[in-house]
């Protein structure tokens, strides 16, 4: 039984035994500690979290997974946002209602998927309710305290997740054995670390509520983590690249991976998720923990420490998630270039694709129409000639396809900067979905023109965007900081299937820049400027003027924090800051905007 013990309880034991001539008190303080012991080791082994606040503030339910608190807290805020979509003008002025956290009134509770509990909010809690705060608070403070609650009831869902990520698929023997040590660090990469700087994040977090049921801040905590923690996750984040190819190349030809792997992911423990939903958390919490941050800083209230804090936590992290999507994209565009490289064949001048600063913007086919514009020559076949363009970012490639299918021969080539697209509308039907595309020095250094025939018109307007990113659109940037302009908030997810397409979440809020009469949408959103399109069918329009409004002075609040790096200076309570151009309100209307306004370049 002795050897039961560590070497720390060992000497503890022999401590207290020579403390005593009462050898009976020895044995049973000695059985004491190995039963101590014993259920410790339980606990570690089904690694339940001991949190260090009382139960009374444990909003996250014990099987209560990130997975299931991101879908819940999604779909909060879009039915939130529905309903002050339609509150009337007067109402809206009256009822202030918070992105996530809580409204007022009522409050809104959303059931969690596969739970028998709802999501907690700071109001609901027992010690809360019993303390009176709730009458004496005014509601901003109460929605603040939601705002900052929600970080950290997220965090503590977050780290649920990674412990089922480490002990239920990392420590599991049965699926290890069947993975060499290589494939094992390709799979789970620092995961380790990860979780580390989350366990730490989290303990540090519920200490502060631990000191008051008034939660004082939590950026200021977010900032020192992300300072001196949180670098792990660029490195995990970089690796994602890597990981999803090998699970793919193990899932295919290792047998024994495979059936360990199905026999994990049907346990109750996982709640019928998928073992890549945990392989691609952290990356999903550390852009979720921005969102937190700016939903607390938008809240904050201006020139106070809370808003400084915020401010800083959320440069940081910007910082961050900027190095884990270069990274992934830098590894993932010189893979494609290498790709690309390989199925060229250039007529006569070669150019070099492979380059650290080129990327791959845009790619497919298009018909090259030709011959002169009589109705015999429209009636032939021959007018269609398939083309295959390759557009860079500062280069486009004409080529059409081999016989065999897998080359394409190079006819032409010109700088990005030298290409200007012209709309052919009203030409017919069969003139439709065409454009003119003009090389104004071409390889040859002559200048040369294109008319184009695409499948739809949205694919039309897609490479006219993309081949000419100044060209007008019909609805304007965010960046021109209009008082009102299109709105869509997206419904249902949606991951890019082309390189001009745009990845969005449920619940992002995107400025509509244009829109095709074939269900297609090209959008900026609003928390990070990205641009892209995707279909109409996953958004759905924000109709409210003042939520419109909203929206948009809290987006110009968080970019101006972005752009001058410091506190912002006190505005008007329009919410545009000092030293901002208000547009003349002339040039907006409700629902088109200056036809000046420009399509920049799309982020990938």
């Amino acid at each position: 039984m002795l050897t039961d013990c560590s070497p720390k309880y060992n000497s503890l034991c022999t401590y207290w035994s020579q403390r005593t001539d009462m050898v009976n008190y020895y044995y049973l303080l000695k059985l004491f500690l190995i039963m101590s012991l014993l259920v410790i080791q339980a606990f570690v082994t089904e690694k339940f979290y001991v949190h260090l606040v009382p139960e009374s503030f444990c909003s996250v339910p014990p099987a209560f997974l990130y997975q299931e608190y991101r879908d819940t807290s999604k779909q909060q805020e879009i039915e939130q946002r529905r309903q002050r979509d339609n509150l009337s003008p007067g109402l809206m002025a009256e009822t202030e209602v918070p992105e996530s956290g809580v409204m007022s009134p009522p409050v809104l509770q959303l059931q969690l998927r596969n739970s028998s509990r709802s999501l907690s909010l700071w109001q609901n809690l027992e010690a809360v309710q019993a303390s009176g705060l709730l009458t004496q608070l005014p509601q901003r403070e109460i929605i603040m305290q939601e705002a900052m609650f929600e970080l950290v009831t997220s965090e503590a869902s977050y780290y649920k997740s990674l412990e089922i990520l480490e002990t239920h698929f990392l420590r599991n023997p049965v699926l290890i054995n069947t993975l060499s040590h290589s494939d094992t660090h390709f799979l789970f990469s620092n995961i380790e670390e990860v979780m580390k700087a989350s366990e730490r994040f989290l303990m540090d977090l519920e200490h502060r509520i631990e000191k008051s049921i008034l939660i004082s801040d939590v950026c200021d905590i977010v900032y020192c983590h992300a300072v001196e923690h949180f670098s792990v996750f660029i490195k995990y984040v970089i690796n994602q690249v890597y990981q999803e190819q090998n699970y793919r190349r193990i899932l295919e030809g290792n047998q024994a991976f495979r059936e360990a792997m199905a026999t994990l992911e049907n346990h109750p423990r996982v709640r019928g998720l998928s073992f890549t939903s945990f392989l691609i958390l952290p990356f999903q919490r550390i852009t979720r923990l921005k969102l937190l941050v700016q939903n607390i800083l938008k809240k904050a209230e201006e020139n106070s420490d809370r808003e400084a804090n915020a401010i800083k936590a959320h440069q940081q992290l910007e910082r961050i998630v900027k190095e884990c999507n270069e990274g992934v994209r830098k590894m993932s565009r010189t893979e494609e270039l290498i790709s690309i490289e390989k199925t060229l064949e250039f007529k006569s001048k070669s150019v070099p694709i492979i380059s650290h600063s080129r990327w791959l913007l845009k790619k497919g086919e298009v018909q090259l129409m030709a011959g002169p514009k009589s109705t015999r020559t429209m009636r032939s076949r021959r007018l269609y000639q398939p083309l295959y363009l390759f557009l860079f970012n500062n280069l486009l490639l004409v080529t059409k396809r081999s016989s065999s299918g897998d080359k394409f021969q190079v006819l032409d080539s010109c700088t990005r900067a030298m290409l200007r697209t012209e709309d052919l509308k009203d030409q017919g039907q069969m003139l439709a979905n065409v454009f003119n595309l003009k090389l104004l020095e071409n390889q040859e250094e002559r200048q040369v023109s294109y008319m184009l025939k695409t499948s739809s018109m949205s694919d039309k307007l897609r490479w006219m965007c993309a081949l000419t990113p100044n060209r007008r659109t019909r609805f304007m940037s965010t960046s021109a900081h209009q008082t009102d302009s299109p709105q869509v908030q997206c419904i249902q997810s949606y991951s890019s299937q082309e390189s001009d397409e745009l990845s969005i979440e449920m619940a992002d809020v995107l400025n509509l820049l244009e829109r095709t009469d074939d269900d297609w949408m090209m959008g900026e959103r609003l928390h990070d400027g990205e641009r892209g399109w995707f279909p109409s069918r996953v958004v759905e329009e924000i109709q409210s003027k003042e939520v419109r409004a909203q929206n948009l002075r809290e987006a110009f609040r968080i970019q101006q924090v972005q752009e001058g790096g410091g506190v912002p200076q006190t505005g008007t309570r329009s919410g545009l800051r000092a030293g901002r151009r208000t547009p003349k309100s002339s040039s907006v209307s409700n629902h088109w905007t200056d036809p000046m306004g420009q399509c920049s370049e799309i982020k990938q």
